[in-house]
């Protein structure tokens, strides 16, 4: 995939893997409800096998996002943050909806995503409640990140 960059004001969301901190990242999601605990290796891992994008305010990383896509039909969105001291600015809002300026994203039929608590945002950003929800099914290992330490 091409490098992706959108700018306004001071802020850059790029898709440059090489700008991403990975350690604020690690830090974030291993704190969440989401991931919470899981190593580093596995956060490099996602990073390198989805479509991860940072978002930077004067050059430091505020926010960050990724995709887990095959760019013909469906991506999910996950690891969705923003930094706390830059929330309620609107640039989580922003950063959603940058992703439909992605060339190779504009053609999928299906973007999912999970969220606890922020139905609100993701609303603001034409996403909906499952139609169908008796229709899809998961299959999930709450555990797996318990008892496991990060090599790095």
């Amino acid at each position: 995939m091409e490098k992706f960059e959108k700018i306004k004001d001071n802020l850059l969301l790029s898709s440059d893997q090489c700008l991403l901190d990975i350690d604020l990242i690690h830090s974030f999601l291993s704190q969440s409800y989401w991931s919470k605990g899981i190593p580093k290796e596995t956060v490099k891992k996602g990073i390198e096998n989805s479509l991860s994008l940072g978002l930077y305010k004067n050059k430091e990383q505020i926010g960050f996002c990724r995709l887990i896509t095959d760019y013909a039909s469906f991506a999910y969105l996950a690891d969705v943050f923003i930094i706390e001291t830059e929330r309620s600015h609107g640039y989580a809002e922003w950063m959603i909806n940058s992703l439909k300026e992605i060339p190779t994203l504009k053609n999928l039929r299906r973007w999912m995503l999970a969220t606890k608590d922020a139905h609100n945002l993701y609303s603001k950003t034409g996403w909906e409640k499952l139609e169908n929800p008796n229709l899809f099914m998961q299959k999930i290992d709450n555990e797996v990140y318990k008892n496991k330490t990060s090599t790095c």
